[in-house]
């Protein structure tokens, strides 16, 4: 059972969301108003989801999202935002978001997006993943340190998958074009997530994206 908090200081719209993810068969372990309370509460319950609003009372939803990302094991986030700005979306994942939803998105896209976010998939709102895969491919244009000469190996399948990770594709389509299972290919970016020291797949993009693996 995927346990998911929700972080929104609009009562009635919290309590909305976390009732369409109860009644969906999702285990709602805390719903709550403020940001810092958020991250205590997170600490307590581990929480696989956290669903977050950007605009909150006591901090932003970006630093939010960044202090989650220290909790350990860290939950996935998926932003749940009236703003579909570029700035904000990009900010949202460069503080850790796996996802970002504009909350005009219809109930089933919703809950679709917690489950593939609970699956590890980077989650967006139709039109948002490619401004995000252009941001990275504008950064990996900037000049870099250089790094030692000797990098982390990854096998011949890990190299694979993380190609098609970086040309936007979820696990489930991943699986599908090599026809192994979803958890085979989990288990892939996880071992590559290790072996590069990265935290999430937004990372793991940015990485193979910087190495030109998401070219034809």
């Amino acid at each position: 059972m995927v346990r998911v908090m929700v972080v929104d200081d609009h009562p009635m719209w919290r309590d909305g969301v976390a009732r369409d993810l109860t009644e969906a068969g999702y285990v709602v372990v805390a719903a709550v108003g403020e940001g810092r309370q958020a991250v205590r509460v997170a600490e307590a319950v581990l929480p696989d989801v956290v669903v977050l609003d950007l605009h909150l009372p006591d901090m932003p939803g970006f630093e939010v999202a960044a202090r989650l990302a220290q909790v350990r094991p860290a939950p996935r986030v998926l932003v749940l935002s009236a703003s579909a700005e570029q700035e904000d979306v990009l900010k949202a994942v460069k503080a850790g978001a796996s996802g970002y939803l504009v909350k005009s998105a219809g109930r089933e896209e919703f809950l679709d997006a917690v489950r593939r976010t609970a699956d590890g998939d980077a989650v967006f709102t139709p039109g948002l993943a490619g401004l995000v895969l252009g941001e990275y491919r504008r950064l990996a244009t900037q000049p870099e340190p250089a790094e030692p000469a000797e990098g982390p190996r990854l096998t011949e399948r890990e190299t694979e998958v993380l190609r098609l990770v970086a040309k936007g594709l979820s696990y489930r389509q991943i699986a599908e074009r090599l026809v192994l299972s979803h958890r085979t290919v989990q288990n892939h970016v996880q071992n590559t997530l290790g072996k590069l020291q990265l935290h999430n797949r937004v990372e793991l993009v940015r990485y193979a994206i910087e190495r030109g693996l998401d070219a034809d």
